[in-house]
């Protein structure tokens, strides 16, 4: 006698419903990917992130921008050796006040080395620079007036408020908004201000020697991926010039980029 067919289990059904909808879906999705690819956007907008994209690393590359802050001075020549040894380019906020004005002529000798200038003060004495803002663009016009001779003006358009955007000692003498006064007029003249947050700490009173100076921007530097570091080109800072060939194999050690000041804000704003 022949058996009468059994219709197939629910559970049966189900799952080769299940499977058929799985295999279904990935079809589906191996045809998307393979439109996108040959379809997709491939220009990197800025060149300097390609290398990083292509291998999967964080497409935001490592920067250092080394700043020296009060020269010219009698280190600046040994300095500037020492950069171009190494090949790095930095920025040198210049001031011009009588202990500089023997040294300015090698304003010109940074620019040609294709380092940048900016400004810092012409006296960087608080007491009178920050009197008022009058007072703060006075100095500046006449700290520009010292460089007029060694460079073109407009290429000053970067600036270092002595003591850093953050310092209180302004409030004194200008009152308690005159920093952000300040910071708003740089900006509507169409000039970039810019601080630091790493520090050699290489012009303080303890008179750091190369070793310690190194430690500190060590640690200061520690989780940063862009780093803007404060030294100093001054008579007093005595010992920067000898620390700065190990700041400079550390940094690269570590993987970062020299840049300028300038070349970091073009470079974050995608500008070529």
């Amino acid at each position: 006698m022949r058996r009468p067919n059994r219709p197939k289990a629910p559970v049966q059904t189900a799952l080769l419903t299940i499977v058929l909808l799985v295999l279904a879906i990935l079809l589906l999705e191996g045809l998307h990917r393979l439109y996108h690819r040959s379809y997709e956007e491939t220009q990197v907008p800025n060149d300097c992130f390609a290398a990083a994209a292509a291998t999967g690393e964080s497409a935001v590359p490592k920067i250092v921008c080394l700043t020296f802050d009060d020269g010219p001075s009698c280190h600046t020549g040994e300095i500037l050796d020492i950069l171009a040894e190494q090949q790095v380019p930095a920025t040198f906020f210049v001031c011009a006040q009588e202990i500089n004005e023997p040294y300015l002529p090698l304003v010109a000798q940074i620019a040609a080395q294709g380092h940048q200038v900016a400004m810092h003060s012409a006296t960087h004495k608080y007491s009178r620079i920050y009197q008022n803002t009058d007072a703060f663009w006075q100095d500046i016009k006449a700290l520009r007036q010292a460089l007029e001779p060694y460079l073109p003006l407009d290429s000053l358009t970067w600036l270092r408020f002595p003591g850093g955007s953050t310092n209180t000692v302004s409030h004194k003498y200008g009152g308690s908004s005159i920093m952000k006064t300040l910071k708003t007029q740089t900006e509507e003249k169409g000039w970039h201000w810019i601080d630091w947050n790493v520090c050699g700490e290489d012009a303080t009173a303890a008179h750091p020697d190369a070793a310690q100076i190194l430690k500190n921007i060590q640690e200061d530097a520690k989780g940063h991926d862009t780093c803007v570091v404060l030294l100093h080109d001054a008579k007093a800072a005595s010992h920067t010039a000898e620390a700065l060939p190990e700041i400079i194999r550390w940094f690269q050690a570590e993987g970062y980029t020299f840049y300028t000041v300038e070349q970091m804000s073009e470079l974050q704003s995608g500008d070529k």
